[in-house]
């Protein structure tokens, strides 16, 4: 069974569209079809969202606070899509993200936001979902792998299987992506597959998965052209329609949507300079501007009038910070501030049904050990899918495993000259299988911190999981690939005709290489970039190339640099092999009696400062090395984490 089998096999349950219970879980899983069955059936009533005296700070270290949202209350009604609207720089995202209790790093939130009148503090991350501007995920699955897997790590573990397909059927139905379910997602700008609404639509379904009262959207239609954009307005004015309140509570900024686009939403809320300037339905900003002085052309579009009036004007930014103070000031004090200040106060002090959590909260999700499974799952995937990281280097390693060998053809033997010959063989053996793999992986977590930071904000799982998974993925093609280098080349350049010092030696190569690959690492998790993790790396190469024994005695290094050695795996695995190679070898001819010459094995190895005991302290010494590489690479990972969020 191949990869891509297995993972579909372990992870994704793979169905057919007619029959997903039946196909994918096995008949007698479940009961009815999916036409059977409503969405709206699974649908949780709605809330209201209220908040009172919201201020946000920016807490950069070393600089003052930044005061971003100033003293801001408001309320929104079950049912209601809100367009979040302003100038850039005016706050509306910041206003978002604190109300959504998804503030990022450096930032400070002060105010009470409630739910159905009740403080949720970080509840409301279970409680909401957020779909972000810019869309994130995993290129090489499909549409429809995505959504199974994100339904094994967000639903209730006890959801059974036929349930989790029966959602994820519905949702692909729903959002209109049945077409595409099998179509890889690809990138944008790379191997761009689905489209850009269907990207975004994939996105909504990954939040819909858990059915959310409580929906924040930052910028949905950036990037869309006028249908894709009026498509996903529709949805979302379909999700907050539902009957018997069941409709969700939508709030979403918005930039410069058509008229068109803006007559879809019931209310709008416009942020300047960190304050509100208006909350109401569109028609009542038109009035309550024009109240102001400000007066809307009849062939304009009102949201662009409403973001032209609330923008600072270059040259004349005094003037305009004074007249957006003027319209938040008359807004604090008219008819339509005192009827929102009468819903915050009527939220909490109103009496609501309990909370409808999601699925996920009440059984729990998946646990670790499965998130472990489910992770490993999609990295193997993501390996597979990608010719660049298993064709080409399988066939890397080919070549120069054929061509290392064919060089030391001949040259290998028993003999004063075939010291050399051996030493560099070995050498290359190790030195192969060391810095490539090294540096190969010097871009796993700069690439995929974003979609991983995404994941963990979202509650998915945590560091631990996501490292642990990148190495058990890499697994595989870190023992195939030594093992078929050592083999060809071995056998190729006439080493020890011995299968015991073949065995050894190929297993001490496969070491090599994963210790190697740990390193990478370590580097990789401590450095943002590729290109810093390489100015650090370059350095200690060269240190692991001057304490391997083949280029200096280790017996003649300075005594303030001679301990470098025993953080040398080329050390350690040079001086193994080169046991492997010369312990038991008796006479070594001496051409010319006259000159000093190399008895015996031991003789070579003593040559090299290498001890004939040291075979069992070489495996040890490199298997520590290689826990300790990854335990520092997963504290670097956890560190940044931290930090990030």
């Amino acid at each position: 069974m191949d990869t891509e089998h297995l993972f579909e096999h372990l992870v994704m349950e793979q169905d057919a569209d007619e029959d997903p219970a039946a196909s994918a879980c096995g008949t007698g899983s479940g009961s009815g079809s999916i036409g059977s069955s409503s969405v709206d059936s699974d649908t949780p009533r709605g809330v209201t969202l209220s908040w009172r005296d919201l201020t946000v700070f920016a807490t950069a270290r070393g600089a003052p606070c930044k005061r971003i949202i100033k003293h801001v209350s408001g309320a929104v009604r079950p049912g209601a899509l809100v367009a979040v609207m302003g100038a850039s720089g005016a706050g509306k995202s910041t206003l978002m993200t604190a109300l959504a209790h998804r503030s990022p790093a450096g930032v400070a939130v002060r105010g009470d936001i409630r739910v159905d009148g009740r403080p949720v503090g970080d509840f409301m991350r279970r409680l909401s979902g957020f779909l972000h501007q810019e869309d994130l995920f995993v290129a090489e699955l499909t549409v429809r792998e995505h959504l199974n897997f994100m339904a094994r790590m967000r639903l209730d573990r006890r959801t059974s299987c036929w349930e989790r397909q029966r959602k994820v059927q519905q949702l692909l139905r729903q959002l209109g992506l049945t077409a595409s379910q099998h179509t890889r997602i690809g990138t944008p700008g790379h191997d761009k597959v689905i489209s850009g609404g269907e990207r975004k639509r994939l996105a909504f379904a990954t939040e819909l998965l858990t059915e959310p009262p409580l929906l924040f959207c930052d910028e949905p239609t950036t990037g869309l052209d006028s249908y894709s954009a009026q498509q996903l307005v529709d949805l979302m004015q379909r999700m907050t329609e539902r009957p018997r309140g069941r409709g969700k509570t939508i709030l979403c900024t918005i930039h410069q949507p058509s008229s068109d686009l803006l007559a879809r939403f019931h209310r709008i809320m416009l942020v300047a300079d960190g304050r509100i300037a208006f909350i109401g339905t569109p028609e009542d900003a038109l009035l309550f501007f024009r109240e102001q002085g400000y007066v809307c052309p009849a062939s304009y579009n009102p949201a662009d009038f409403f973001i032209r009036t609330l923008a600072c004007m270059p040259g004349s930014e005094e003037a305009s910070k004074a007249a957006v103070r003027k319209i938040c000031d008359r807004f604090a004090v008219s008819d339509h501030a005192r009827k929102m200040e009468m819903e915050v106060m009527q939220t909490e002090s109103g009496t609501y049904p309990a909370f409808v959590v999601q699925p996920a909260a009440s059984g729990g999700a998946a646990m670790w050990p499965q998130k472990l499974w489910l992770l490993t799952g999609r990295a193997m995937l993501q390996v597979a899918r990608d010719p660049s990281i298993q064709g080409m280097r399988l066939l890397q390693k080919l070549a120069i495993a054929v061509m290392a060998g064919l060089c030391f053809l001949g040259t290998v033997s028993v003999s004063q000259t075939g010291v050399m010959s051996v030493q560099g063989a070995l050498f290359i053996l190790v030195s192969e299988n060391t810095f490539s793999p090294m540096y190969s992986v010097l871009g796993v977590f700069p690439s995929e911190l974003p979609l991983y930071l995404r994941e963990h904000s979202a509650g998915l799982y945590g560091p631990g999981a996501f490292y642990m998974s990148k190495v058990l993925s890499m697994l595989p093609g870190l023992v195939v690939e030594p093992l078929i280098f050592a083999v060809l080349a071995y056998w190729l350049a006439g080493l020890r005709d011995d299968l015991y010092a073949f065995g050894m030696t190929a297993a001490i190569v496969i070491l090599t290489m994963n210790v190697s690959t740990a390193c990478g690492f370590f580097f990789s998790a401590a450095f943002e970039s590729v290109p810093t993790a390489m100015a650090y790396l370059v350095p200690f190469d060269y240190v692991l190339m001057i304490t391997s024994g083949v280029f200096v005695k280790l017996s003649t290094l300075p005594s303030y640099v001679s301990w470098t050695q025993y953080l040398s795996w080329l050390m350690y695995s040079n001086e193994a092999m080169s046991i492997l190679q010369w312990q038991g070898v008796g006479n070594i001819t001496c051409p010319d009696a006259t000159l000093p010459c190399l008895q015996d094995g031991d003789h070579v190895l003593d040559h090299y400062s290498f001890d004939a005991t040291h075979l069992s302290r070489n495996i040890i010494a490199m298997g520590a090395l290689y826990a300790l590489f990854h335990a520092l690479g997963l504290l670097c990972l956890w560190r940044r984490v931290r930090r990030l969020q």
